[in-house]
Formats: structure tokens, C-alpha cells, sequence
């Protein structure tokens, strides 16, 4: 059996029978846990091995734990910044921040291999334009060059702990005012000004070896009618072509608001797979997920499916081990005062 191409939830802490039937369908590949899902890494430790368990190839498990607003697993996880704060850094010491970067993404992904987690959702590759209130200080920088800089070190930290990056939103959600989880937003600038900036950071991390890739839920008029994530032209031309993206094409939540101009959820979820998408996200609405599945049928991407199996998580030293370790002890002191704190040397 391969990994499948729909990406769905789970209701709690641990797995009904529900989750257990769906979760076993062919066309599920992996799992997102949310906040709701956690209460201890001794929990998430054991529901993750049981997701793990369920089927082989073993379902990827993942979650978005960029820090500040959007991090699922906090206590007993290190509480950790918005990887805004290291934009600001970079303004006053370029070098310290990159070097924060890197301890940062190890920190964060190194806590994750430990509870068995193979993926976040992370970096974060849009500019911070201060007009996007979902994005703000989830993204490093608004200059273009910055957020690539600091993104390239913070997925050297995340590889050095076993765990591939996944950039997102491609082609950039910083230039709209609408969020996405509540409408369908538009992006009207030229082309040309989205290639030339937002589309930077993507571009450098894709020759940084990105594994992994989500597309926006937003239309960029002036190159295409169509959401990016749902777009031949962002997908296939620009990202696989222009850009010679060789990983993994996510989409966002087919749930999400931005999404609803494409029909049922059946539909949603054909129109993003034909766009270019390897895998589709179905969050929060077991109804849809189960209508999701049941209408791809025998659906299959060989090419895809090949994509998928590399995003595993590698090495990881077990909770307690590695909260015992000198290098996740220093990282955490850093984390806690990227001002103060000694610097972690990542090249070991």
C-alpha cells in the first residue's frame, strides 16, 4: 500500500473507532494534529506511535508549530517565538540571526522527532507586509532577501534534527488584507512585482533542497483566475517549471473559507489534485473528509506518491534524552532571550 493523498484530523486525544476506519481508507496518507489532540508529550507520545502503527508505509503525522500564535503543543513543549522576533534580530545583527534561525528550527523540530511527529508546517515564507493580520509576525521579515536568509538557516536547524521544511503559502499571502480561513482573498499587484519579491524566499529554498511546499488560498489576478493552490499556472508552470520544484505540492485547508468558490468538497479536492497538489488537506468536518475519500476512488500518483515517502521524519532522540542533552538546554536558553543567550554551534 502507498501513503494516500488526503491529509485528515482526528477529534481528540486519543483514536475513536471512526478515526481508526477512516484513517485506514487507501486514500489517506497522514494525519494533522491540532491543539485539541494534545495534553502531554507522554500523550501525544503514545497517539502518535499508534498513528504510526495503523498502517504501512506509516501515515505521515504533522502539525504546525511555528511559534508565538500558531503552536499547537505547548506545555511541556518550549514556548516559542514568533520567528518575527528574528527578523528583528537581523536588523541589529544579521550573523547572530541566522545562527538564532538555525538553533530555532532545531528546538522546535528536535522536541517534535522526540514525541515521533515527522512534519511541521514550517517556515513560513511570506513577507510581512503589515497589511495581512493572519500572517504579521509569522513570517521573518517583510525584505524579501531576509526572510529567505533566515529561512535557509532555520531549515538547516530542522534537517539537522531529523525533519524536512515545508515552506508556505506559495506564491506569498502577505500582500492581501483578507484572511483566508474567512474569505476568498485577492491579490491585485502585477505579476511581475509578486515574482520579483514575494516569490524570492520560495525560489531560494527551493535550491536549498525544500521538500515540501503549500500553496495559498488566494487569486492572484493579474496571472490567473484561479487560487493558487487550485492553479495550473502557480503549480505546474511556476512552481515545477520556473522554479524546478522537485518536492511535495500541499494544499491548504479544503475547509477553509477561501475555498468554497470551488464547489463540494469532492470537487475541491479533484480541482486542487488535477492543479498539481500531491496531497490535500480536509481539517475539522469528518463529514467532508469521508465524502473526500469516497469520491477519489482508485486515484493514483505514482510520482507523488514517491514525493511523500521522503518526508519522513528521521532520527530523533527519545523526550527525555534529549531534554537531558547540553544542546537542547543551551537552544532553550537562547530561544528564551535571543538578545542575551549563547550561541548554539549548529555545525556539529
Amino acid at each position: 500500500m502507498s501513503l494516500g493523498h488526503v491529509m485528515t484530523d482526528i477529534a481528540g486525544t486519543a483514536l475513536s473507532a471512526d478515526d481508526r476506519r477512516r484513517l485506514r481508507h487507501p486514500q489517506v496518507g497522514g494525519v494533522i494534529l491540532f491543539s485539541r489532540n494534545y495534553e502531554s508529550p507522554a500523550q501525544i507520545t503514545e497517539l502518535v506511535t499508534e498513528l504510526h502503527r495503523l498502517r504501512e508505509p506509516r501515515l505521515l503525522i504533522a502539525v504546525d508549530q511555528e511559534g508565538g500564535r500558531v503552536q499547537r503543543f505547548r506545555d511541556g513543549f518550549t514556548r516559542l517565538p514568533a520567528v518575527g522576533e528574528l527578523g528583528l534580530v537581523y536588523d541589529r545583527d544579521p550573523r547572530r540571526a541566522r545562527t538564532l534561525a538555525t538553533q530555532t528550527g532545531w528546538l522546535m523540530a528536535a522536541e517534535l522527532r522526540a514525541v515521533g511527529v515527522d512534519l511541521s508546517f514550517a517556515p513560513v515564507l511570506d513577507l510581512n507586509r503589515e497589511i495581512c493580520p493572519i500572517i504579521g509576525d509569522r513570517a521573518f521579515h517583510r525584505d524579501p532577501e531576509i526572510v529567505a536568509d533566515l529561512a535557509v538557516a532555520y531549515q538547516k536547524g530542522m534537517h539537522t534534527a531529523g525533519m524536512q521544511a515545508v515552506g508556505k503559502h506559495f506564491p506569498g499571502h502577505g500582500g492581501v488584507t483578507v484572511d483566508s480561513h474567512l474569505a476568498l482573498p485577492t491579490d491585485t499587484r502585477r505579476f511581475v512585482d509578486i515574482q520579483m519579491e514575494d516569490m524570492r524566499p520560495f525560489a531560494r529554498l527551493v535550491h536549498q533542497g525544500l521538500a515540501g511546499m503549500m500553496a495559498a488560498h488566494v487569486i492572484y489576478a493579474a496571472a490567473d483566475a484561479q487560487p493558487a493552490g487550485f492553479s495550473r499556472f502557480w503549480l505546474h508552470e511556476q512552481l515545477r517549471g520556473e522554479l524546478g520544484f522537485q518536492g511535495v505540492i500541499f494544499s491548504d485547508d479544503l475547509s477553509m473559507a477561501a475555498a468554497d468558490f470551488a464547489g463540494d468538497y469532492p470537487t475541491r479536492a479533484r480541482a486542487a489534485l488535477h492543479a498539481g497538489c500531491d496531497m490535500i488537506l480536509v481539517c475539522n468536518r469528518s463529514d467532508a473528509a469521508d465524502a473526500v475519500l469516497d469520491s477519489l476512488g482508485d486515484y493514483a500518483d505514482p510520482a507523488a506518491h514517491m514525493r511523500l515517502a521522503r518526508l519522513h521524519g528521521r532520527h530523533g532522540e527519545d523526550w527525555n534524552s534529549l531534554r537531558g542533552s547540553d544542546a537542547w538546554q543551551r537552544a532553550v536558553a537562547a530561544i528564551n532571550s535571543y538578545d542575551d543567550a549563547p550561541l548554539l554551534d549548529m555545525d556539529m
